[in-house]
């Protein structure tokens, strides 16, 4: 009856007062949000760093998002970044944690980028950095406590940089799991200024990686090289959206993701030509076109979508959530 009554004089208190009635609980999460803080690992120092929620997804969107993006999109990767975050202190620790003692560390490779305040100034420079901060507080502070789930339930926020046009992939094309908010979508306004790349490495390096012979690969036979050149990267099957999924070079079959794994390439979305001693390779997009697209999100902003909208988006089914 006590807490019956408690709750009532909030609802009252809310509706004088002017405060927000918050309808959209997650109740299986029960996270004190100002009280709650991340244990994060510095790779430059080596040592754990307990940082406010707030304040480390305002390190995470700084890292993860260029700062001159519009603020719908910066809000945007605020929320997915809070989601990622909060999925990972809920679940009560990562198995095989590779810094014990941490919830997170702050290498992309290994889940979100983050950077500190003074590695801000560093990057952006002192008159940048005052506008560029506030900025993305701005953005942080506007979506303070939200998250995103799906039947209750927090998602995993996956995000990367470009899909480069072609549009999103499901979860199940890249991963084999089967995730029914990460479907592949269209992404009509990727901004990405530069969706194509070409890089050079030498034969030995790729022959290395990948435990092949280039030289003594047939030239495949869907290729249309040009003179003194062999494109060497057969096809076996696509994903959804039209990007590779499953190659041959020479008797060798792989996934593509393994091939983009093993020669560190922006993108699965990629051809190889061999140019006598070299391995020319072309990516298209940056990332593993799963979830939120950000120069994606970006386009989406410029064309007039709010943070929510952006979001359930590239996350189907999705709804928004404040923690509890």
């Amino acid at each position: 009856m006590r807490r019956l009554l408690l709750g009532l004089i909030c609802v009252v208190l809310s509706l004088t007062m002017g405060l927000p009635v918050l309808v959209n609980y997650l109740s299986p999460v029960r996270i004190q949000e100002r009280e709650t803080r991340v244990r994060l690992y510095v790779h430059s120092t080596g040592r754990i760093e307990e940082i406010p929620l707030e304040e480390y997804v305002t390190g995470v969107v700084a890292a993860e998002m260029p700062a001159a993006f519009p603020i719908e999109a910066l809000k945007a990767q605020a929320v997915a970044a809070r989601t990622y975050i909060v999925r990972r202190l809920t679940a009560g620790g990562v198995l095989n944690n590779e810094h014990p003692g941490a919830d997170v560390c702050d290498d992309h490779t290994h889940g979100q980028a983050w950077i500190s305040r003074e590695e801000m100034r560093r990057r952006w420079g002192t008159v940048r950095y005052y506008e560029y901060y506030y900025k993305i507080k701005k953005a942080v502070d506007e979506t303070r406590g939200l998250v995103l789930t799906y039947e209750g339930q927090l998602i995993e926020a996956a995000y990367h940089a470009s899909c480069g046009g072609r549009g999103t992939e499901s979860a199940s094309a890249v991963w084999a799991a089967d995730l029914p908010y990460l479907v592949g979508v269209p992404c009509p306004y990727d901004a990405d200024p530069e969706p194509v790349r070409t890089v050079s490495l030498p034969v030995t390096r790729v022959d290395r990686a990948l435990g092949v012979n280039l030289e003594a690969v047939p030239v495949a036979a869907s290729s249309h090289p040009g003179r003194g050149e062999k494109n060497f990267v057969e096809v076996l099957e696509r994903t959804p959206a039209g990007r590779p999924k499953t190659v041959r070079i020479g008797e060798k079959k792989m996934a593509a993701a393994v091939v983009r794994d093993l020669l560190d390439l922006r993108s699965v979305d990629f051809n190889m030509i061999l140019k006598g001693d070299r391995v020319e390779i072309t990516t298209r997009g940056y990332g593993h076109a799963v979830g939120m697209c950000q120069y994606g999100a970006k386009g989406l902003a410029e064309h007039g979508y709010t943070f929510d909208r952006i979001l359930k988006h590239y996350y189907t089914g999705v709804e928004l959530t404040r923690i509890n």
